[in-house]
């Protein structure tokens, strides 16, 4: 079974999306871990860590993506969690995105995106533990 931790840094108290990923990769039948709201970098990767995820689904609405996913990628990184696929969604503005992209985030989910597609892309890219 595929392991997803949702996660929700920094400030942003906007969870609805976040939820509704969970619930669709949930039904999806992947195990999802959620780690609530204002966490950081550190309790994410920790998480990340101790629930031997293989994918690790980002949800930021605040604009702080610059600063929160680069840290977020290279915590878990340097956790030796080097083939966790990690996934990006929210408000992320287009120009943004090669940024994201770089630092090690394997794809951008904006807002409208259909959760199949979500689910496909995982499914394309995890093997079933």
């Amino acid at each position: 079974m595929i392991r997803v931790l949702v996660a929700k840094p920094g400030l942003d108290g906007h969870d609805r999306g976040a939820k509704v990923i969970a619930r669709a990769l949930r039904d999806a039948g992947m195990e999802v871990i959620y780690t609530g709201l204002h966490q950081t970098p550190e309790q994410i990767a920790e998480a990340a860590l101790q629930e031997d995820v293989q994918v690790v689904a980002i949800s930021i609405l605040s604009g702080a993506h610059g600063t929160l996913v680069p840290r977020i990628v290279d915590l878990i990184r340097k956790n030796g969690q080097d083939d966790v696929l990690i996934l990006l969604g929210g408000i992320i503005p287009e120009e943004d995105v090669p940024a994201m992209l770089e630092a090690g985030v394997a794809a951008v989910f904006g807002p409208g995106t259909d959760t199949r597609d979500i689910v496909k892309f995982i499914r394309d890219r995890v093997p079933e533990a």
